[in-house]
Formats: structure tokens, sequence, C-alpha cells
């Protein structure tokens, strides 16, 4: 015989701590006290000693676009840029399916087992249609998300070209400055904008899968040209496809020019799920380190990325700029319509609204 169930208390006039009755005597949540706002010398000491609220909070503030914000993120990015640059930055690309959060978590747990500490920068893809973002990473990697010596961060990719955060570049500083050693940008999947992500690591890694069709038809030339190590994951699956996978790619990779005339990308067969192959591929990764350091050329390349990053902020500032330019706001329907409806060219369309914003010529 069932337990009889207890009985309900009767309603009282006091509520739960929280709750307050509502017009029509419906609890409704009490709004708690704001953060308080922390001050540029408390983010400072707070990334500093890996404090893992504020470095949060640091994250936030540099992702955010409010004024204010933006102004107190640059202060704090010019305070943390002399703790920064001792990392190795390695960014992972692959197709859809492909298993880089199952991989990442293996990869990086065995960093972390080896004495590291792992940042994971896992940039989820941003809806064009509601602006809302996944950000189902944290959750895939359960086991490196409670792992002391590692960092998981998934972000929004606003729309960004290449799929990578606008403030990745950022947020890679922070966790350096906070200690990390070895930085891993996840991106959304392969295609012609993810080369954006060769432009701010170290490495540039591509996982592919074996027996997905034409191998070759899945990956753009020019992703291929950016890697640095070619993986075929879940090798265990199907060995002999793995191995054929293998041979079609460093074949193609012969007729491409790699990213250095002294590194020959490596092709090698993996396994995330199994956790085999890794430790190969990291030493891949240690040697194409070892080898780019002593000649100079990662500090070369840095030294460009920075460049390149600097000239890429000016350009998305003034096309911002451009189209928020009130004499162009004013026009930019109309001339869009007189080139839809062709009683005006693109160019001659680009060029008014130019003038507009006062460029000439």
């Amino acid at each position: 015989m069932k337990p009889p169930k207890p009985e309900r208390p009767a309603a009282t006039s006091f509520e739960a701590p929280g709750v307050e009755a509502g017009a029509q005597g419906a609890p409704q949540p009490i709004p708690g006290p704001r953060r308080q706002r922390l001050s540029l010398r408390q983010y400072i000491d707070g990334v500093r000693a890996c404090d893992r609220s504020v470095l949060g909070r640091a994250i936030t503030l540099i992702e955010s676009n409010a004024k204010r914000d933006q102004a107190l993120a640059q202060q704090l990015l010019v305070e943390l840029l002399p703790f920064t640059g001792a990392s190795e930055r390695i960014g992972i690309t692959g197709v859809p399916g492909v298993g880089k959060s199952t991989f990442i978590e293996a990869f990086g747990s065995n960093l972390t087992a080896a004495g590291h500490r792992v940042a994971v920068l896992a940039v989820d893809p941003t809806s064009g249609v509601t602006g809302g973002s996944i950000l189902g990473d944290k959750t895939r990697m359960t086991r490196l998300s409670r792992d002391p010596n590692a960092f998981v961060r998934p972000s929004p990719s606003s729309g960004s070209l290449g799929g990578v955060g606008r403030k990745t570049r950022e947020t890679m500083l922070v966790c350096e400055a906070a200690g990390f050693d070895v930085i891993l940008v996840e991106t959304v999947g392969v295609g012609q904008s993810e080369t954006m992500v060769s432009d701010m690591v170290d490495f540039f890694l591509v996982l592919m899968l074996a027996n997905a069709g034409d191998e070759l038809q899945g990956i753009k030339r020019g992703i291929m040209e950016l890697a640095d190590l070619i993986a075929i994951n879940k090798a265990e699956a199907d060995a002999a496809a793995a191995r054929h996978a293998k041979r079609e790619y460093m074949a193609a990779l012969r007729l491409m020019r790699g990213t250095h005339p002294d590194w020959k990308p490596p092709v090698l067969m993996i396994s995330g799920l199994q956790n085999q192959g890794l430790d190969v591929l990291w030493e891949k990764i240690a040697e194409h380190h070892a080898l780019f350091d002593k000649s100079g050329e990662l500090q070369r390349k840095r030294s460009e990325q920075m460049r390149r990053w600097m000239w890429s902020m000016v350009d998305d500032r003034v096309l911002r700029a451009l189209r928020d330019h009130p004499a162009v706001v004013q026009m930019a329907d109309q001339l869009q319509t007189d080139v839809l409806e062709g009683r005006l060219t693109a160019t001659l369309a680009a060029e008014a609204l130019l003038r507009a914003f006062g460029i000439q010529g």
C-alpha cells in the first residue's frame, strides 16, 4: 500500500525569501542586487591571479559593445600586454561532425595531465535570424570544464567573418595574462572565411573524416594551404578508410604551397574518442614551435598578425562609421532601390555614398 501523500500546508501571510506577492497575489521575484562594477586594478589583479570569476567578467567586459566597457577593456588590455605572448596558440577547425569537441576534451585533458594550463575559446555560430547562439561546447566538454588547470569559454561569433568572435584575439591575450600556456581556438566549421583563424594562431590544425565521400571536396583548397597539420579523426571506426584518406591528403598537400618552406604539413590518423595518436600530434606541434621559434619566424609571424589586426580594426571602424553616417543613412535606401531596379549602376551608387561620407574621387 502506497503511503498517503502529505497534505499541502495552508497558505500563510508569509512569503518565501526573495519573493513578494504581485497585484493578483501571485509570487513575484524580487530583483537581486546588481553586481558591483570592478575597478581596473581589481580586473588586473584578478586576471593575474587567475581568479576564474574575475577572468570571466574580464572576457565579458571585452565582448561588450557598450562604449564605457570598451574604454575600460582597452585600458585593461594595455596593462596586461606585458604578461602575454608566452602561450602556444592553436586554431582548430574541421568539417561538421568531425568531432572537434570530443577531440579537444581529450587533447586538452592530456595536456593538463602533463602540467600545462589550457584555455579553450570555443566560438559558436550565431543565428542570422534570431541572433542567438548555441553555446553548447561547455556542456559537451564536461570533464575539461571541471579540470582546475583548464578554462573553457564559449563565445558567440556574433556573425563575424570566419566564425571567430570579434573579440577572440583580446580574449586570447587575457587568458595568456592569466597564466594559460596553451590556447585552443575552436571554430564553427570549415569555410572560405575560416582562413581568418590562421591569422591569429601559431599553429592551424584541420580535422577531417575518412569515409565522408570525396574528402577533398569537403574542404576548401585555401584551408588546405593554411593547414600546419591535417588529422583524420575517428580513425578507429575504419582504419582502412583512414589510411586511404591519409594517402589522398598527403598527395594533395604535395601539390600545394605550404605555410613555410621549412615545414611540410604532416597527415596523422587519430581518435579523440579513443585518445589515440594525440601524443604524436602534440609532438608535431612542439616540433613546429621549436623550428619557428629558433628561426625567429614565430615572432615575425605574430608581429605581422598584429599589423594586419590593427588595419582590420581600422577597416571595421571606418565601415561602421560610413554606414551610420546621417547623410549615408538618408540616401542609402533610395540608392539601393535604384540599383536593384536597374536605374543606376552599383559603382555610381557606391560613389554617391562615399561622397556623402566625405570621400571624393
